[in-house]
């Protein structure tokens, strides 16, 4: 893989026949993105959702990537309802049980890219990684490089299929999240542009 630190990645993974895995959060509430749909000449079409709902459906996802292997989705999604001493969102203790899955699930050393945001730099997450030095290797993306994330393209997809929805509860957001992450999984050539898009390249 090329470009800027993702060369190091390469060598790193390619040198310990591991997977490179792209990691990224998004979330989504009540209130819809914005979407595109057809509609009548000077007709504006409108999706009438509540003013205002409540609660926040957390998403943690990893494109993993390695020569002459399927490309891989793994992902976690949260609820946050409002409740009293709920979570809002992801901890770093949910990170390190995401990376803990994908290892098994991927069957192989990881090098893992990422941002930088304050939770991927806690004291724990740092523990975790030194502790685990012999199967992870992390890189930090540079600051303001979401176009480097092939994650970003995952978000994206899932976003514009529930653009136009109009959810009468949390729930529903969450189970056409799922759903739409299911479907991706399956298809790893939504995966694989998710990296085209980036413009980085792998190496067979």
């Amino acid at each position: 893989m090329e470009d800027g630190g993702s060369a190091a990645g390469k060598s790193c993974a390619a040198a310990c026949n591991g997977w490179i895995v792209f990691e990224d959060e998004a979330g989504q509430s009540m209130t819809p993105p914005r979407s595109r749909t057809w509609g009548r000449i000077g007709q504006t079409p409108v999706v009438r959702v509540r003013g205002r709902g409540s609660g926040r459906v957390s998403m943690a996802g990893m494109t993993c990537y390695k020569p002459g292997e399927r490309s891989r989705l793994i992902y976690a999604i949260r609820e946050y309802r409002g409740r009293k001493g709920e979570p809002k969102g992801f901890g770093w203790r949910d990170f390190r049980d995401l990376l803990a899955r994908a290892r098994i699930q991927l069957g192989g050393p990881i090098v893992l890219v990422w941002d930088n945001v304050r939770l991927h730099l806690t004291a724990g997450m740092r523990e975790f990684i030194a502790a685990n030095a012999a199967w992870l290797t992390v890189f930090q993306l540079p600051t303001y490089t979401p176009d480097l994330n092939p994650q970003e393209g995952i978000w994206s997809l899932v976003k514009r299929d529930i653009g136009n929805l109009a959810a009468a509860d949390l729930g529903q957001i969450t189970r056409a999240v799922k759903r739409r992450l299911k479907q991706i999984q399956y298809r790893p050539d939504f995966v694989d542009s998710c990296l085209a898009g980036t413009g980085l390249i792998t190496d067979d």
